[in-house]
């Protein structure tokens, strides 16, 4: 049992986690095996996330002094939290567990995106977002499309006029 100072560091370690968070996700953990959360907060920490698990009670004092209006209270079962300083980090990798785990029993209950409450339903749909890194990947490519397609045309005109040439060259041999 953990006494009133000791939770009360708990809660402030947890409430500065969320104010450096951009997004958080609250899965429902109960009957998962050890090593499936293991393996869960590997591959979170791998994409720069964090795992916390605490009393429901705790958490929604840590929510409402970082300013997020959000019940845990109202969640299914044991709840887990993920902090990402990502946007989607957080919502990817739990959603990739979900889906190559079947039999465990992880469930999505919802989370935040800043100060606004998402549903599990809007935690899925963020998970299917790009990275930035494919962001900034297809932005590049889209940029780059109209100038190389511009030097294709160029060089094909050239092409053109190299192969006239030769066609005269042979004509006048």
């Amino acid at each position: 049992m953990q006494s009133k100072q000791q939770k009360k560091e708990v809660v402030s370690e947890v409430t500065e986690k969320i104010k450096g968070s951009k997004a958080l996700v609250f899965v429902d953990f109960k009957g998962v095996a050890v090593k499936n959360i293991t393996a869960v907060r590997k591959e979170l920490s791998k994409s720069g996330s964090g795992w916390q698990v605490l009393k429901k009670t705790l958490l929604n004092i840590a929510l409402k002094e970082a300013g997020i209006g959000i019940d845990v209270k109202k969640f299914n079962g044991q709840i887990g939290v993920a902090f990402s300083h990502d946007e989607i980090a957080a919502a990817k990798v739990l959603a990739q567990f979900v889906k190559t785990n079947k039999d465990a029993p992880f469930v999505i209950e919802g989370g935040a995106l800043g100060d606004k409450e998402l549903s599990a339903n809007e935690v899925n749909a963020l998970a299917k977002l790009p990275n930035q890194d494919e962001l900034r990947a297809k932005l590049v490519g889209t940029l780059q499309a109209p100038i190389s397609g511009f030097v294709r045309v160029l060089s094909g005109n050239l092409r053109s006029l190299v192969r006239v040439l030769q066609a005269i060259e042979k004509q006048k041999a």
